[in-house]
């Protein structure tokens, strides 16, 4: 009998914790205030921006190339990134009471490390994209054929869902009975995991491996490629080094903008310090504003085709 009392109340306390608080980024009234009129200001550009670069490049016949298609999917996915985490957070602003179901915190984490994991794959094929453009330019048609192209989109997408899904399946099993409050302003993984009702020490060592480790090995992979890109051009030709340098630094920025703050947070070994939450702003809501502006922008075929598609749809609107 007294066993069964036992076993009940583990399961009543189990069961207590049916949605998570966020604590916000910030206590102060001023600074909730800027943070909302930053973030709405920042994410209507993401959505306009990260909409019309997708927009122009399957209206415009001649941006379909390799490097177009690549670029439109980031755009797509930068847009679902800000979209998980920046519309909640806008919302919690305008409430002192900032929470969300339980159920609504896993799917926020399997959506966020889907994304971002579909995201780190892009960037590795973009770079690879770059790599055979500057180096291999007679055979560019060759390698970055469609079939490859959806071949890397593909591969992406299932990297992605094995890393959201292999991330999920650390928290799903886990207990929650108290304290249900998050230090953050989205459902972020380690907080979320110190919160459970268990020994989580094993479990937080596995998520740093399979985040920051992985976060961290494909930075080096990136800066690593970009540099024996340069180093191709130089030997080649010294003329064509400052203007390969110019179209990798664009990539070189969006990069290190991505990946700093997936390993501060997955790595960093001090997590009490609030700097993360701030970090994470920057893939939320700057990064996804930055990359049509460093991408496109710079771009002259872009920028022609983006004015050819606006006084298309202003002709369209004088039609009806």
């Amino acid at each position: 009998m007294e066993i069964l009392k036992t076993l009940s109340m583990n399961e009543t306390n189990h069961s207590i914790v049916y949605e998570f608080v966020f604590l916000g980024i910030s206590s102060s009234w001023a600074m909730q205030f800027f943070l909302l009129v930053f973030s709405f200001v920042f994410y209507v550009a993401i959505v306009l921006g990260n909409f019309f670069i997708v927009l122009t490049v399957i209206s415009e016949t001649r941006l379909h190339s390799p490097m177009y298609f690549l670029l439109a999917n980031l755009s797509f996915i930068d847009l679902c990134i800000s979209s998980v985490a920046v519309p909640k957070m806008i919302y919690d602003l305008f409430y002192e009471h900032k929470a969300i179901s339980f159920l609504g915190c896993h799917i926020q984490i399997f959506f966020i490390h889907t994304f971002g994991g579909v995201e780190m794959v892009l960037l590795i094929s973009m770079a690879v994209e770059r790599y055979v453009a500057i180096c291999k330019p007679l055979h560019y048609l060759t390698i970055m054929n469609p079939r490859m192209c959806i071949l890397l989109l593909a591969a992406a997408w299932i990297i992605g869902l094995i890393h959201s899904l292999t991330q999920l399946a650390f928290v799903v099993n886990l207990p929650f009975c108290g304290p249900n409050e998050i230090d953050s302003f989205y459902c972020d993984l380690p907080r979320l995991i110190r919160l459970a009702c268990a020994d989580t020490y094993k479990l937080e060592f596995m998520v740093t491996a399979n985040s920051g480790f992985i976060s961290i090995g494909t930075l080096f992979l990136l800066i690593i490629s970009y540099i024996y890109i340069l180093v191709t051009v130089q030997k080649h030709s010294s003329s064509g080094l400052s203007k390969a340098l110019s179209t990798l630094s664009a990539h070189i920025t969006v990069v290190v903008l991505f990946f700093g703050p997936c390993i501060f947070v997955y790595v960093w070994p001090f997590p009490t310090i609030p700097l993360d939450k701030f970090l994470f702003i920057l893939d939320f809501v700057i990064t996804p504003v930055l990359n049509p502006s460093i991408y496109t922008f710079r771009n002259k075929e872009m920028k022609v085709a983006m004015r050819r598609l606006i006084s298309q749809l202003g002709r369209f609107r004088k039609i009806l």
